[in-house]
């Protein structure tokens, strides 16, 4: 009998699929209620849109699992006379690769399309062509011939995001605008609601989608003052260097199908990360090491400093082509790590707390 293709989880697909830049992760939200509210023993919404789902609260240690749901978006800034819209940027983009892209602004009457454009190439100057374009010399066209149309469907403050959603390309490896951080979200929410069937569970475990990570870690920050955990990992993407011009020995060697990238260096507890590595090997998951010398660019450099401190830890997912609309990643490691967080949880007797 020939293998049945594979099917990914209709919840990571959902959470892909949701629009949700940093500030307005309205679409995002609506997913993880749906697919983590029913599972959780105490379940919170916060003033910064994040999401807390606890399953047994008295428990102890206090373990928090954080992914954030925000992307990059653009947001409408100016709108000209004869319509056509003006952006800035959320979060960290290239800009040579903003322009000729299908939009879609999120409005409070739903979404409008739209295409990014720019002065084409036929109408530029030598010197033009060799610049990367500034983003005030990019607009949106949303088809119509004047602002005062324009202000019908769209608004100033309105975000945008590229219209691109969640693809297998072969496999199990996938395609979406924004694994960047659905990939890590899903994992802490999916492996919440795994622990939640598992009987004599030792830990109080929170996993929080977290907001406005892609502009300074913020939904994270005052999710950790709240839960005040003794243990947090971070789960986010990594870079998978196995693709033309990367430089291994200033990035590092990671395989996109070599397994979940598990961090060391400051901002990662010793021993989380020699038990993160233990369960890998008991699993028998492939795993991959990262050396990083300084707080890392994820939600884990402000849940290490929360409060009195955290024991942290760090497990990021390969994937290609960061802040793209095209991000690649092999579903199998986003199963994988929601394996790995679920055996490291049911590992935790009361009192670790990590101490070194």
């Amino acid at each position: 009998m020939p293998k049945p293709p594979f099917s990914p989880p209709q919840f990571l697909v959902d959470l892909l699929n949701a629009r949700s830049p940093s500030g307005y992760e309205f679409e995002a939200q609506a997913v993880i209620d749906r697919y983590v509210k029913p599972v959780a023993k105490i379940y919170q919404k916060d003033a910064l849109g994040n999401r807390l789902a606890t399953i047994r609260p008295k428990g102890d240690p206090v373990l928090m699992l954080a992914g954030h749901m925000d992307e990059l978006g653009l947001i409408v800034k100016h709108i000209d006379s004869k319509g056509f819209i003006y952006f800035d940027k959320i979060g960290g983009h290239d800009n040579s690769i903003i322009s000729g892209r299908r939009v879609c602004i999120l409005t409070k009457k739903g979404p409008v399309k739209g295409v990014t454009g720019k002065l084409a190439i036929h109408l530029m100057t030598q010197e033009d062509r060799r610049k990367v374009p500034e983003t005030h010399d990019m607009w949106i066209d949303i088809g119509v011939n004047s602002k005062k149309e324009a202000l019908k469907y769209i608004s100033i403050g309105d975000a945008v995001v590229y219209d691109q959603g969640f693809e297998l390309l072969r496999g199990t490896i996938g395609v979406a605008r924004a694994f960047d951080d659905k990939a890590g979200c899903y994992v802490v929410c999916e492996t919440l609601r795994r622990l939640a069937k598992v009987k004599n569970l030792v830990p109080k475990v929170v996993s929080v989608a977290t907001t406005q990570e892609e502009i300074g870690t913020r939904g994270a920050t005052t999710a950790a003052f709240a839960v005040n955990p003794h243990i947090a990992i971070a789960v986010d993407v990594g870079h998978a260097t196995d693709h033309p011009n990367c430089k291994l020995s200033r990035e590092g060697e990671s395989t996109l199908s070599g397994g979940p990238i598990i961090c060391r260096g400051p901002n990662v507890n010793p021993k989380v990360f020699e038990s993160l590595i233990a369960c890998a090997k008991k699993l028998k998951i492939a795993y991959q090491v990262d050396a990083d010398p300084r707080p890392t660019g994820t939600d884990a450099r402000v849940l290490q400093m929360a409060r009195h401190g955290v024991a942290t830890g760090l497990v990021s997912i390969p994937l290609r082509y960061m802040h793209t609309p095209g991000e690649v990643v092999d579903l199998q490691v986003i199963e994988d790590t929601v394996k790995l967080l679920t055996a490291f949880a049911k590992t935790l007797k009361k009192g670790d707390y990590a101490l070194w």
